[in-house]
This record gives structure tokens, sequence and C-alpha cells, in this order.
């Protein structure tokens, strides 16, 4: 199509080769322009499998592109995504937007000085299903609710990650579970942490309008674990969600959503300010645990 959006993709590994690449490639609002890694080699596979360019130097890629995708480690997004927009470009951004907060600030500050479009991977956000129960608990009245997100990372695998191991479930489970409790009942105002991120971790949350949830994370978990999920109740009812639900709309979505931003159609509430307020949830969280 003559309006896709170029889109430049940064990382080669396993969440790029089964999520990004594919959705950014299968248009047709969007073609990926080409990919550019730290591992020359996976960039080279990678790019191979779609067809596009690997690109030895990141500016070539921001050359090649309208926009970027980032599917790396937080800590290395941190520095890239502030070169991106510096650059001009819009950029695609994984959850969360640095290790730390002071990086995530550099990356929100950098993004809204360039005046680039951002957008977070937020994945269940962008499903149907999400957006359905979110249009009913509204309708509720809520008071509370609870999420719960337990994975078996740390037994290994794809998603087994240095700054996964290092850092466990709340930098990694908690964005998705925080973002999901704060858009169901409210503007999270404050937080109370409990537990060990790498063992189980509990959060107490408190949310403007006065509603209270509590979340759980955990990376520690072992067998067949049933599906992340979070309830609302309300004076009118409840509802529940579980990440079976996903389908197989939300990456599209999310695609589609972040090219009519490129192209000036329309905003995205889940951008890189959205990104850095659940993260500064989830650094008071982790300052707290720190002086326990």
């Amino acid at each position: 199509m003559s309006d896709s959006v170029a889109v430049g993709l940064v990382g080669a590994g396993h969440w790029a080769g089964i999520v990004h690449a594919p959705a950014l490639a299968a248009g047709p609002s969007t073609r990926l322009a080409g990919v550019w890694a730290r591992r020359a080699e996976a960039s080279a596979e990678l790019a191979g499998r779609h067809g596009v360019p690997s690109f030895e130097r990141i500016e070539e890629l921001f050359d090649a592109c309208d926009a970027v995708a980032f599917s790396v480690p937080p800590d290395v997004q941190a520095g890239l995504a502030v070169r991106a927009a510096r650059a001009g470009k819009a950029v695609l951004l994984e959850k969360p937007l640095a290790m730390d907060l002071d990086g995530a600030r550099r990356v929100a500050g950098a993004i809204a000085e360039a005046g680039v479009v951002s957008q977070m991977v937020f994945t269940l956000r962008y499903s149907r299903a999400a957006r359905a129960f979110l249009g009913r608990v509204h309708d509720l009245d809520p008071f509370g609710g609870y999420g719960s997100f337990v994975s078996s990372t740390l037994s290994g695998g794809p998603f087994a990650t240095p700054w996964r191991l290092e850092r466990g479930a709340l930098l990694d489970l908690g964005p998705h579970i925080v973002d999901l409790l704060d858009a169901s009942l409210g503007r999270v105002v404050g937080v109370r942490p409990h537990g060990d991120p790498l063992g189980w971790l509990g959060l107490t949350l408190d949310h403007e309008g006065g509603a209270v949830s509590q979340a759980s994370v955990s990376m520690a978990g072992a067998g067949e674990l049933p599906p992340a999920h979070i309830e609302v109740y309300g004076r009118k009812g409840h509802a529940r969600l579980d990440w079976s639900q996903l389908g197989d709309d939300a990456f599209a979505t999310m695609v589609a959503e972040f090219a009519a931003a490129v192209r000036g159609e329309a905003g995205s509430a889940l951008d890189a300010a959205h990104g850095l307020r659940i993260q500064e949830i989830l650094a008071s969280a982790e300052a707290q645990l720190a002086n326990q």
C-alpha cells in the first residue's frame, strides 16, 4: 500500500521473531523496512526470513524508515530510543521503558522534546476482549479489584533473559497488571509492596477516586499455570478478564493503531508518557522494598 508506514525493527531475539517482525511485515498499514540488532548474525537471519535488509549501523536503519519498533532489553531500549526520537522517528516501545526510572524519564523526555509519536506494547490493551472488559467495568461503579500474573520464567526458556532473572517479576509482569488495574479502577496514586520480586510479590494499589486493588506477580511458578487475569468488583456487578482471551487480534490492532498515529490520524493514550507513569509506580514499589 502506498500509505503504509515503513517501520524499522531494533532487535532480533525471540520476541522480535515471533511478534514484532511478523506483525510489521504483515501490513497492510505497515511494512517492515529492515532490521538492526547488536548481533549481526541474528539481524541477518531475521531480516532474511522477511526479505528485508539487515543494517550494520542503526543510523542506516533510521534513514530507511518512518518509525522504529524496539524489541531489546530495557537498558538497551533506553539509549537507542532516545537516539531514534532525536532522529525524528516515531517509536513503538516495549515495557518497561528502561531499567530504572532515570532512564525512563530520559526516554519520555526525549520523545516529548522531539515531538514524535510514541506507543507502548501493552499487548493485552489492544485486544477486543480487553477493550470490551474495560467498557463493562466502567459501568459497574467499581470499588476494588485483583490481578494475578504467575509465570515460570525463572526456570528457563526463551524469556529467561538476564534482566528478567536479575530484576524479577515487578519490572516484567508488573507493568501489565498495574496498567490494567489503573485503566479499570482509576489512576493509581499510591502503592504498597510486600514480598520478593524473585519469589512472590504483592502490591496494594490506591486509585484516584478511592478504589483499592491488589496485584500478585511471580516468575517462580512451575508446572501448568493458570492464565494471568484481573477481576473488578463494583456496586453494580463484577467482571473478569484473563490472558486466554487475548486472541490473534491484539498485535494487528497494535500495529494498525501505531501506523495511524504516525500518519497523524489518531493519537494513542498508551504513549511513552503513560509508560513512564506506570514505571513510576513500579519504581516506588521497588524503592520501598529496598528499604524494608
